[in-house]
């Protein structure tokens, strides 16, 4: 995908939840009591079957947007997490590509300094989350595509099934902190647990 003897740029590409900040759904699951909420794209690989089901559940347990978003705004990013996005914004361009929705993750921008975001959108109604809608199908991997045919070398890390095509898209791609099932099904990628292994890895993958 490379232009001919044109030097590659180098760009990271990373998960949003479970990487840089709280599993929104469970921390809304935790504050409601409705534990069937926990489920994630760590136990899901059908995206569309887990938001379908979540939104049931919301009207089924009558859970509002606004309950949500207080529930949004008393979260933090991940301990180190805003530390490791800034030391690897000073080196390289960073996208987070996530499946969470504007309305969740805007609030967690700001605690992160504003990197950019793509992500998809609720459809909200008398605040009520009626529907959801994707920025584009399988957008993790078109983007990461997008990037590599502008000759960017690509790194990415994700922690969950909806993580792997972006993962398999890339470079390089690595599991950060991702659960059991996940490492044992995609062990051609490198399982990482700290910030700081994980800078060193993205960091060597790009040649920074």
């Amino acid at each position: 995908m490379a232009v001919a003897n044109t030097p590659q740029q180098g760009i990271v590409a990373l998960d949003l939840e479970g990487v840089l900040v709280p599993e929104i759904w469970i921390a809304v699951a935790d504050s409601t009591g409705i534990e069937a909420l926990r489920r994630t794209t760590r136990d899901e690989p059908d995206y569309d079957i887990l938001m379908r089901g979540r939104i049931q559940l919301l009207n089924q347990h009558g859970l509002t947007m606004s309950r949500i978003s207080a529930i949004i705004a008393g979260l933090e990013p991940l301990p180190g997490a805003l530390e490791f996005l800034d030391t690897l914004r000073e080196r390289t361009q960073v996208i987070i590509l996530s499946d969470t929705f504007e309305q969740f993750g805007r609030p967690f921008m700001g605690l992160l300094n504003w990197p950019t975001l793509l992500c998809h959108r609720l459809i909200v109604q008398d605040d009520r989350i009626v529907d959801y809608e994707l920025r584009q199908v399988d957008q993790k991997r078109h983007a990461v595509n997008a990037l590599r045919s502008l000759n960017f070398r690509v790194a990415a890390a994700g922690d969950s099934y909806n993580d792997v095509a972006m993962l398999l898209a890339a470079d390089e791609g690595f599991l950060f902190r991702a659960p059991d099932n996940v490492k044992r099904e995609f062990n051609q990628f490198k399982a990482l647990e700290s910030y700081d292994d994980l800078l060193e890895h993205l960091s060597r993958a790009l040649k920074l």
